[in-house]
């Protein structure tokens, strides 16, 4: 399918039957006026080709965005996308296009949110991959998280929802695992028994028993009510009852 996509650029007027900025942006590195598919030009538009393209033009303005070198956010996108050989220089031009438009990154994100608004997994994998990209330089920057969040919000998804995304790709100091001190790779059955082993340690009743003043036991209280916060966090983040 891939070889497909790229196959897609190389022919006429793909821009036109994309449409909108994205359309533009293809029809700037296809250079052609015809449509290279079957059907009408003005027929709906090709969902694989509207996908990478946009992904190529969100991360392109959040490199725009950041600062970063895009030499390096391209070879991200690379690691996301499969690109064949001899399409790489093309991929650099598209990610130049997408930096040196004067379509802001909004324009982009709500015409992917409207194409794949009945898919929202879609648009799930579009947020993974631009976070994943964001982490080419071993950090997601603060600049960075704004601009996915806000894409996001583009994309209609509540707060909570892009939290959810976040969590998979950052370590936040208020990180549920990062409080519980839980390794992501553990399975249900070992969460549930690191948290009751984390609640029978942290409990206040056991300040209560060795004498301790009432701030011990405050501390005490408040960190269990953390651990508790936490827990809740990833039970509904892995649907656990």
């Amino acid at each position: 399918m891939i070889q497909t996509i790229w196959g897609k650029l190389g022919g006429a007027g793909i821009g036109l039957a994309l449409g909108g900025p994205i359309g533009a942006l293809v029809g700037g590195i296809a250079g052609h006026v015809l449509v290279d598919r079957e059907g009408a030009p003005f027929g709906k538009p090709p969902r694989d080709v509207l996908f990478t393209m946009g992904l190529v033009a969100l991360a392109a303005k959040m490199a725009k965005a950041d600062g970063v070198v895009v030499d390096v956010e391209v070879k991200a996108f690379e690691q996301v996308v499969e690109v064949p050989e001899g399409e790489h220089a093309r991929v650099r031009r598209l990610f130049d296009l997408a930096m040196q438009t004067s379509d802001g990154f909004e324009s982009y994100a709500r015409q992917i949110g409207g194409a794949f608004n009945d898919e929202p997994a879609l648009l799930e994998d579009v947020i993974d991959g631009l976070f994943h990209i964001a982490k080419a330089d071993e950090a997601v920057h603060e600049a960075e998280y704004a601009y996915l969040k806000s894409v996001a919000e583009i994309f209609g998804f509540p707060e909570s929802e892009f939290e959810r995304i976040a969590a998979r790709h950052v370590m936040r100091v208020d990180d549920p695992y990062l409080i519980l001190k839980a390794d992501r790779a553990m399975s249900d059955d070992e969460l549930k028994r690191h948290y009751r082993k984390l609640v029978a340690e942290n409990h206040p009743d056991r300040e209560i028993a060795r004498g301790l003043p009432p701030e011990a036991i405050k501390i005490a209280t408040d960190r269990l009510a953390a651990i508790n916060a936490a827990w809740e966090r990833i039970a509904a983040e892995r649907n656990l009852r």
